[in-house]
This record gives structure tokens, C-alpha cells and sequence, in this order.
């Protein structure tokens, strides 16, 4: 098993003593669980920033594709279908 990395870290008094005082409260049992615990929380909240975006490249890459080939609808019929399929009120009907 590797080694786990080691990192010294510098912190304002005040937020020295905000760890402190979270590893004295049983929130944690020691500083560096909450700072692998911040860390790791930042790491997993990037990690899924990052596959949503790489998503969202996707489908509009696909949409991108789709409108080259000529695969297109009107605009008010896009929103008919959205509203249809999420069950919205169709607001052209009163017009």
C-alpha cells in the first residue's frame, strides 16, 4: 500500500481554531481528518462539475450535429414538446 502524501499547512489563527474546535466538539478526530474531509468534499464536488459539463458538451456537440444535417423543427414547436412531455400548460392555446 503507497504511503499517504504528507502537506503542511499555514492557517490564520482564527481558522486554526475553528478546526480545533470542530476536532474538540467529536466532529472530528483530528485536524487532518477535517482537512481530508474538506478536501475530499471539494475533490467529488469538481469531479461531478466536470462530468456535468463534459454532459452538456455532448449534447450540444449532438445538437450541433443534428442542426448541420438539417434535423430542425420550429421553435414553437420545440416548446410544445417540452411543455407536453413536462406536462406544462400549452400557453398558446388561450391566444
Amino acid at each position: 500500500m503507497k504511503p499517504a502524501g504528507q502537506m503542511t499547512l499555514t492557517l490564520t489563527p482564527e481558522l486554526e481554531q475553528f478546526v480545533r474546535d470542530e476536532v474538540r466538539r467529536g466532529a472530528f478526530a483530528s485536524s487532518s481528518e477535517y482537512v481530508r474531509d474538506l478536501v475530499r468534499e471539494r475533490y467529488l464536488k469538481e469531479r461531478e462539475r466536470a462530468e456535468k459539463l463534459k454532459a452538456l458538451d455532448a449534447a450540444l456537440a449532438r445538437g450541433i450535429a443534428d442542426a448541420e444535417a438539417g434535423d430542425t423543427m420550429p421553435l414553437d414547436e420545440a416548446f410544445r414538446r417540452l411543455r407536453a412531455e413536462l406536462a406544462l400548460p400549452d400557453e398558446t392555446q388561450g391566444k
